[in-house]
C-alpha cells in the first residue's frame, strides 16, 4: 500500500508493529484514503466473503493536487459535515463517499500517531523514575551523620528514613500507574521492553544514607541523575526511539549489558571514590617520598565491601592517592576526561589506544557532562616492553556535586560480566578510581586523584616490579604529575610572552606549530615502544633476545613516510641516577657520543622553546655541525621533545626536513610533516631503598642510585610497502641499537 507516502503525514516513519495491534487492524489503519474503490464499492462491499463478490474492485489513486487540497481541508476541519464533503468533492471531482473515506482514514492515522507520541513520553517518565529509584537505593547503603559526617546510628535517622520510605512508595505507585497506562497503549506489559526496570527492583529494600562530607556542599550520590537523560538505545525521545544513536564499532566487544546494572555499579563506584578521597589516616598513609599516599589494604577490606567481586588469587593490589594544584579550570578538565580523544592526547605517555564503546547516559543539558556515563575500552602503558600493556574495559561516570566541584570515576565491569558471561581473561582490573576536581581562583583547580587496580605481577619483569609497586608506574602520582606538566606546557605555549632563554626569532604561532609537532613525535614514540599507536607485527629472529622487534607497513598517510617500518626496543639497567642520565641524553653537546645522526660532531641548537619552569621540559631544534659536503645532512634537522616529572623522563626526537620545518616555524600546518620517531624513556629503578614497595627519600633528594633506560627506534628499512623484510635490515637495526647503548655505557664508564 502506498497511500501513506501520498498523504505526506508527519509520522510516515512510525513503526506500526509497536502498537501491538492485529495484522488486519494494522492494514486498515495504514491504508490511506488516497486509495479508493471504483464502481461505488462501499465498506460492506469490501468485506464480502470469497465467491460472493458481485463486481470486480479497482482502486483509484488521488492526484497530488487532490491530496494537497484534502490535507488543507483536514487542517481546517477534520470532521466535515455532508454539505462540506459534497462541496469539496465537487471542487475536486470526487464522490462524497470518497471524501468521507479519506477523512476517516486520515483521522485514524492521526490518532495512531498521537498514541505513539504519548507512549514515548510515558516511557521516558518511567525511565526517569527508575533512575531516581536506583540513585536513592545507592545513597541509602551507607548511613552518614548530617552533623559530623561519620557513621550514623539508625536511631538518629528514623525520621528521615520514614520520609524517604514514604517518598519511595509514592514513586512506586507512580511507576505502577505509568506501567498501566503504557500497557493500555502498547498492548503488552512494559517490562517486556528493553531498558525497563528489572522485576523486583521496585520492591527492593531500602537503606538510609544522609549527611555531607568534606568537599563543601558535595554529598554522596544521594540524588538522581538530571532530568531528561538520554539513554544509549534511544530511550529519551520519540526521535531516538525511531532512529537509535550509532555507537563506535569495537572488534570482539559485547555491549549487551543490562543498563540498570551498569548504572548501579557506577553509583556504587562514585560513592566509594568520594569516601576514599575524604577519609585520611589510618585508611591512607604517606608513601616513599611524601608526594602521595598508599592504601591500607587491611583497613580498606574491613570498611568497603567488594565493588566488583573478590580479587583473583594471583593478582596484586596497587592503590595510591595524590593531591595537587593544576593549571586548568574545573569544567575544562572534566571535558578533557570525558572526551576520549582529548583524554588520550593529555595522557599520551600513559594511555595508548582507547575507544568509547557505548554512551549509557548523557545529560540533556547542552554542553553539560553532569550524569554522563560511558563504557570505555583503553590500554594503559609504561614505556618498556618489559611491562605488558594493561587492557581494561570500564565505566566512566561524571557527576557535579556542588558549584565548581566535580567527580569522575572509573570502574571495571568484571562483576557484571561474571553475572552474564564468563569474565574476559586479562592481566588487570580497575577498582573505583578517578579524580575529584574543585575550582580555585585564577583558573586553577585542586585535584584529588585515586588509582586503585589489581594486576598480575607475574607478567612484569623483575626490573620493573619495585617501580610498579611504588606507584610511579600506574599510580596517582604519575597521573597528577603528567596532568600538571601538560597543563603548564599548554599555558606556556599559548602565551604571547616569550620566556627568557627561548628563541625570539619564532613567532607565537610558530611556537604553537612546533609544539604540536613535538607532541606528535612523543606520542608516536610511546606508541612504538608499547605497540599501541599502530598495528605492529612481532618479529621472531632468534637473535638479540633482549631486543623486541616489530614491523608494520606504512602506506604513506599524512605524517609518515611510505614503506616498511621496523621498530626496535630494548631496556637496560644503568648505575646512573635518573636526573643525570636525562641531562646527558638531552644535551646537544654530548649527543655525538651516542647519536649516529650527529656524524661524530656536536649539535648546534637553533631553536629552544620552554614548556614549563623545569628546564627539562623543553623543545629543541638541532642542526649538525659536521662538514657541509653532505647535502642530505644539510637538508635535515633534529626536532627533540624532552619531558620530565617525578615518575620519569622522556627524550623523543626525529629527523625532519628543513623546508618543512621552515613552514612550521612560520606558523604553518605541522600535521603533514613526515617523520619516524626515536628516543629514550628513563625511570628510577627503585631497587636500593625498596621495602615492601615503599621507598625512603635519600638525603641528596634522589630516590634511587640507578635507572632503567628504554631505547626505542623506528626506522624505514624499505620505501616500498609491498617489499619483504630482510635479515639484513634486522641486523642493521640491531647493530644501531647496540652501538647507541655502547656509546651511553662508555660515557658513564659502566661497561
Amino acid at each position: 500500500m502506498e497511500g501513506i507516502g501520498d498523504m505526506g503525514l508527519i509520522g510516515e516513519n512510525f513503526d506500526a508493529v509497536a502498537m501491538g495491534r492485529s495484522s488486519r487492524e494494522d492494514e486498515y489503519e495504514s491504508r490511506s484514503g488516497s486509495d479508493n474503490l471504483d464502481g461505488g464499492a462501499s465498506g460492506d462491499d469490501q468485506d464480502t466473503p470469497l465467491g460472493k463478490s458481485s463486481r470486480k474492485k479497482k482502486y483509484h489513486r488521488h492526484t497530488p493536487y487532490q491530496i494537497q487540497q484534502l490535507e488543507a481541508a483536514f487542517k481546517e476541519n477534520p470532521h466535515p459535515d455532508e454539505k462540506a464533503r459534497l462541496e469539496l468533492g465537487k471542487r475536486l471531482t470526487l464522490e462524497s463517499r470518497q471524501v468521507k473515506f479519506w477523512f476517516q482514514n486520515r483521522r485514524t492515522q492521526m490518532k495512531t500517531q498521537l498514541e505513539r507520541h504519548e507512549n514515548a513520553i510515558l516511557k521516558q517518565e518511567n525511565d526517569k523514575l527508575r533512575i531516581e529509584n536506583i540513585a536513592m537505593k545507592e545513597a541509602m547503603r551507607s548511613p552518614m551523620c548530617g552533623h559530623c559526617g561519620g557513621q550514623a546510628i539508625l536511631g538518629e535517622i528514623h525520621i528521615e528514613e520514614h520520609h524517604l520510605r514514604i517518598e519511595n512508595a509514592r514513586l512506586r505507585d507512580e511507576l505502577n500507574r505509568i506501567c498501566v497506562l503504557a500497557n493500555k497503549f502498547l498492548g503488552r506489559p512494559l517490562g517486556s521492553f528493553p531498558g525497563t526496570m528489572p522485576p523486583g527492583m521496585a520492591n527492593s529494600g531500602l537503606e538510609l544514607a544522609v549527611g555531607r562530607n568534606g568537599f563543601g556542599a558535595m554529598n554522596s550520590v544521594d540524588t538522581a541523575l538530571p532530568m531528561g537523560l538520554d539513554f544509549g538505545n534511544g530511550l529519551s525521545s520519540p526521535l531516538t526511539m525511531m532512529s537509535p544513536r550509532p555507537t563506535p564499532s569495537m572488534s570482539n566487544t559485547d555491549v549487551s549489558f543490562d543498563k540498570s546494572m551498569l548504572m548501579e555499579l557506577a553509583f556504587a563506584a562514585m560513592n566509594e571514590l568520594l569516601k576514599l578521597a575524604e577519609i585520611g589516616d589510618p585508611l591512607w598513609f604517606r608513601n616513599f617520598d611524601g608526594s602521595g599516599e598508599a592504601l591500607n589494604l587491611e583497613d580498606y577490606a574491613r570498611s568497603f565491601p567488594p565493588c566488583i567481586g573478590m580479587k583473583p588469587s594471583n593478582f596484586t593490589t596497587e592503590a595510591t592517592k595524590a593531591t595537587g594544584t593544576v593549571m586548568i579550570n574545573c569544567l575544562a578538565l572534566v571535558e578533557t576526561l570525558m572526551d576520549t580523544s582529548r583524554w588520550v592526547e593529555m595522557f599520551s605517555s600513559i594511555v595508548g589506544r582507547t575507544s568509547t564503546i557505548d554512551v549509557i547516559s548523557s545529560s540533556s543539558t547542552s554542553g553539560s557532562r553532569n550524569g554522563n556515563l560511558q563504557l570505555i575500552q583503553a590500554e594503559f602503558q609504561v614505556l618498556s616492553a618489559l611491562v605488558p600493556v594493561r587492557q581494561v574495559k570500564f565505566l566512566r561516570f561524571c557527576k557535579q556535586h556542588a558549584e565548581g566541584v566535580w567527580a569522575v570515576v572509573d570502574v571495571s565491569i568484571d562483576a557484571i560480566q561474571e553475572g552474564s558471561q564468563p569474565r574476559e581473561a586479562g592481566n588487570c582490573r580497575r577498582l573505583p578510581s578517578g579524580c575529584i576536581v574543585q575550582d580555585l581562583p585564577n583558573g586553577y583547580s585542586k585535584v584529588i586523584w585515586i588509582e586503585h587496580m589489581e594486576y598480575d605481577e607475574n607478567t612484569i619483569h623483575n626490573f620493573y616490579r619495585p617501580f610498579i609497586r611504588s606507584g610511579r608506574g600506574f599510580g596517582a602520582q604519575r597521573w597528577i604529575a603528567t596532568l600538571q606538566r601538560q597543563c603548564e606546557c599548554l599555558a606556556v605555549i599559548t602565551s604571547s610572552a616569550v620566556p627568557s632563554g627561548d628563541s625570539a626569532v619564532v613567532s607565537p604561532s610558530g611556537r604553537r606549530s612546533i609544539a604540536m609537532l613535538a607532541r606528535r613525535i612523543t606520542r608516536n614514540f610511546c606508541g612504538g615502544v608499547c605497540a599501541t599507536f599502530y598495528k605492529w607485527e612481532p618479529i621472531q629472529t632468534g637473535t638479540a633476545e633482549d631486543t623486541k622487534l616489530m614491523m608494520r607497513k606504512s602506506i604513506g598517510e599524512p605524517g609518515e613516510p611510505p614503506g616498511i617500518v621496523l621498530s626496535a626496543t630494548r631496556t637496560i639497567w644503568l648505575p646512573v641516577t635518573h636526573q643525570r642520565l636525562f641531562d646527558f641524553l638531552r644535551n646537544e653537546q654530548t649527543r655525538s657520543q651516542w647519536d649516529v645522526l650527529s656524524h661524530g660532531g656536536p649539535m648546534h641548537q637553533i631553536v629552544h622553546i620552554a614548556k614549563g619552569q623545569d628546564l627539562g621540559n623543553s623543545i629543541s631544534l638541532f642542526r649538525a655541525n659536521a662538514a657541509a659536503s653532505d647535502a642530505n645532512q644539510n637538508s635535515m634537522l633534529i626536532l627533540q621533545d624532552s619531558c620530565t616529572d617525578v615518575s620519569g623522563s622522556i627524550v623523543a626526537y626525529a629527523a625532519v626536513d628543513t623546508a618543512e620545518m621552515n613552514v612550521v616555524m612560520s606558523g604553518g600546518d605541522s600535521s603533514c610533516v613526515a617523520f619516524l620517531p626515536s628516543g629514550f624513556a628513563i625511570v628510577p629503578d627503585c631497587f636500593q631503598n625498596s621495602n615492601n614497595g615503599m621507598l625512603e627519600k635519600e638525603d641528596n633528594g634522589g630516590s634511587s642510585n640507578g635507572s632503567l633506560l628504554t631505547l626505542g627506534f623506528q626506522i624505514l628499512v624499505n620505501s616500498l610497502p609491498a617489499a619483504k623484510l630482510t635479515m639484513e635490515s634486522v641486523d642493521t637495526v640491531n647493530a644501531l641499537i647496540s652501538r647507541t647503548l655502547q656509546g651511553i655505557k662508555t660515557a658513564f664508564q659502566c661497561n
